[in-house]
């Protein structure tokens, strides 16, 4: 049983919403009002500040993130089938309009302007994501699985650049489907080197 959305979780939803179609800087606490139907100080309220707000966003963003991880190596333990899954949940959301874009991707874009509570939490995204990629790899590695050129650090931080390079492919032509492209071929590429 899920809990009832809370006014915060609207304004997280909503902010979210607006970091994905203009960044950091693209929105107000005045745009939040009026999509969420409160006034200002309600959103003061809950988040004394921008930064608060999307820091709080981030840190939630990297909980479900983690999450969605979790589940999908419950579904299944074969490092290949894991990427697929990966990068075929961000197909689906990008072909939805759903989540179109990594918010901590968009983000990081503009790190050297945001708060430092905020640029910490995206980096600590980076950090959990690459981590999880990289054990992925060294797994895919050992049981003949995935072929890999570089150690799988390396591996897993091209992976990780390449998935949100073809998220930004996708956004810059208006084409869904050029991420599906890139991403297939970037994980044939690990298995075809068997």
């Amino acid at each position: 049983m899920s809990s009832p959305s809370t006014t915060a979780d609207d304004i997280l939803a909503c902010a979210r919403t607006l970091i994905i179609a203009g960044g950091y800087n693209g929105f107000s606490y005045a745009d939040i009002a009026e999509v969420v139907g409160i006034r200002k100080p309600s959103i003061h309220h809950h988040f004394p500040t921008k930064a608060d707000l999307v820091r709080t966003l981030v840190f939630r963003y990297r909980e479900e993130a983690v999450a969605g991880i979790a589940y999908l190596e419950e579904q299944t333990s074969d490092p290949l089938e894991q990427l697929r899954s990966y990068t075929g949940y961000w197909a689906a959301c990008i072909r939805d309009a759903s989540a179109p874009f990594c918010v901590c991707a968009l983000l990081a874009s503009e790190l050297p302007a945001l708060p430092a509570e905020v640029a910490l939490e995206v980096r600590a995204h980076f950090r959990m994501l690459s981590d999880w990629l990289t054990s992925v790899l060294e797994r895919g590695q050992r049981e003949g699985r995935l072929a890999l050129t570089d150690k799988p650090r390396i591996e897993a931080e091209a992976f990780m650049a390449t998935v949100h390079g073809a998220m930004l492919s996708a956004r810059a032509y208006d084409d869904p489907e050029i991420f599906g492209t890139v991403t297939a071929r970037l994980i044939d590429r690990l298995r075809d080197r068997q």
